[in-house]
This record gives C-alpha cells, structure tokens and sequence, in this order.
C-alpha cells in the first residue's frame, strides 16, 4: 500500500496582513469615572490655588516646597483634562499624569520622612498627603485601577 495524498497546503499570502487600528477606549469619565474627574477637579484647584498664594506671598520661605506644590497642582489639572476626555491620546496622558502623581507623591512622601527639615513647609503630597487625608496617595491608585477597568480588551 501505498501512502496516502495529503492535500497541498496554500501559499501564505504574499502581503503582510495589516495591523488592526486601535479601537477607541471606553470613557474614563462615565459612571464612577465621574466622581474620579470631579476629584482630580478639586485637587487641581486646591494645589493650583495654595501654590499661586504660597509663590506669590512666602516663595522665599520654601521655595522647594512651593515649586513642588506649583508641580502637583499642575499634575492634577493634566489628569483632570485627560481622564474627562475620551480616545487613545487622552488615556496616554491620564496614564503618565497618574503614573508621576503616585511617584511624585511616594518620593516626596518618603523624603519628608526622611529628611524632614528639607521640607517644614508642608506640601500636597507632603508625609504621602496627610494633610489632604491621605487622598493624594490614594487618588492615583485609583485612576490607575480606573484606566485598566475602562480599557478596551484588544
């Protein structure tokens, strides 16, 4: 007996297959993602308003102090406008807000604590924001867990 015929295989194709295009990500800002836009809303204000008074009347004070204050504030009002915006850019930019929020709020945390002299005027996120709740040690956490909820599966 002989062996039996296998069918030939097809060639492959000979043009590449094309990269499917990234769908839109689901809207960080519907549902709870609401409260968590609303949050970052009054953290911007309220960093972006004590820095503004801290720099305009004690910058000589602490200006360290007050340049981080200046930062944080800004690093609210970017995560505020990315995660209330829909598309792909948008959560890029939530993503690195939140991301050096949670650094600069453990790095700032841990250097007052360590080094608490360099830092006698508190900032936001100060001894991990204990002036704040803790919230701005928690808020980042969150918008992280936030983002990867909302993502679109690929």
């Amino acid at each position: 007996m002989g062996e039996p015929s296998v069918p030939p295989v097809p060639d492959a194709p000979s043009t590449p297959t094309p990269t499917p295009t990234p769908t839109p990500s689901a809207s960080t800002a519907r549902g709870a993602g609401r409260v968590l836009v609303a949050v970052y809303a009054v953290f911007a204000v309220a960093a972006a308003s004590r820095a503004s008074v801290q720099l305009a009347t004690r910058f000589h004070e602490a200006p360290l102090a007050y340049l981080l204050s200046a930062f944080s504030g800004a690093v609210y009002v970017v995560a505020t406008v990315s995660l209330a915006r829909s598309g792909v850019v948008a959560r890029r930019l939530a993503r690195a807000a939140v991301t050096t929020e949670l650094t600069g709020v453990l790095v700032v945390g841990t250097l007052s604590v360590v080094a608490p002299d360099d830092f006698r005027h508190p900032t936001v996120w100060s001894l991990y924001g204990i002036g704040y709740g803790f919230v701005p040690l928690v808020l980042p956490v969150v918008g992280l867990w936030w983002l990867r909820r909302t993502a679109t599966p690929r």
